[in-house]
């Protein structure tokens, strides 16, 4: 018999350490699928999003994960968007029909609550407060993914205010004006909150630093980054020095390319076979790139 033959995409910018690749590689060969998982470098490659896209399309890839910066951008080109990524304004896998006419996704949410839950426990974030660090494409995800796990009281900051203030109105419009509110005082509010969630990307290979006030944090908090360049970041470091909780972002993406496979191939890979050749991969990361660890 023939294998299935794939083609599959990343569009991003610095991307270049992703694990999408090797996940993807290895739950193909479970499946018995001939499949490619490619990288669509925007900081790489000629060309912005219109052109990446139109490039996936017309060379018969099935579909494509999206991250930073287009999970946002890729909205208007997209023929259709599932009513969940639409709820959360931002996609991040795109599938291509036999038609061609595409759909958006999201499987960060559902792909961050899992790992948070499995990690940190839902009782971490329900009837609590929550302080959230970035108000994009991520941010947005893990802001429903909160309203999702019951959170009382989400405290969003962003440098730009005008996206942080359209992320609360979409909560409020969901869920209410009373369990979302605008950061009146960083610090204070991390100190009175149960968590904090970094959601940018400070703190990322690439994009040095910790956009989290260390003075605030303490051990009675849960810490929780998106990220997963390195494994732990300066904000994890500072969390974790304080006796804190912490979680980093390969529970997320090892979720989140569960479903995003799934939905691409019609098959189901095994969660913890992904979580094992996705610690594979990193070992082999941070080998041959010492600066990402």
């Amino acid at each position: 018999m023939t294998k299935r033959r794939m083609l599959v995409g990343l569009l991003g910018a610095n991307i270049q350490g992703s694990m999408s690749p090797s996940l993807f590689a290895d739950a193909f060969a479970a499946a018995g699928i001939d499949g490619y998982y490619h990288l669509l470098d925007a900081d790489r490659l000629p060309g912005r999003l219109p052109q990446l896209y139109e490039a996936i399309r017309t060379a018969g890839f099935i579909g494509a994960n999206v991250t930073f910066p287009f999970k946002q951008e890729i909205i208007p080109l997209l023929d259709a968007v599932d009513p969940s990524a639409a709820q959360v304004g931002a996609v991040n896998t795109v599938m291509f029909a036999s038609d061609g006419r595409s759909t958006g996704y999201n499987f960060d949410r559902a792909g961050w609550r899992n790992s948070f839950v499995e990690s940190i426990g839902s009782g971490g974030a329900k009837d609590a407060t929550v302080v959230q660090i970035g108000a994009g494409g991520a941010g947005r995800a893990v802001a429903f993914a909160l309203m999702d796990l019951g959170v009382a009281d989400l405290v969003l900051h962003d440098l730009d205010t005008a996206r942080a203030n359209a992320l609360k109105s979409d909560l409020s419009r969901h869920y209410g004006p009373s369990r979302c509110r605008l950061a009146q005082d960083l610090e204070r509010d991390i100190a009175a909150a149960a968590g904090v969630v970094n959601a940018t990307q400070v703190g990322m290979r690439g994009f040095p630093g910790n956009p989290v006030p260390v003075a605030a944090l303490k051990a009675a908090h849960w810490a929780a980054d998106v990220i997963y360049t390195p494994l732990q970041t300066e904000f994890l470091k500072a969390a974790a020095a304080t006796g804190a909780r912490t979680l980093n972002g390969s529970g997320m993406c090892v979720h989140q390319a569960v479903a995003v496979f799934r939905q691409l191939t019609g098959v189901t890979p095994d969660p913890a076979r992904l979580r094992r050749a996705f610690a594979t991969a990193v070992a082999a990361r941070d080998a041959a790139f010492p600066a990402a660890t």
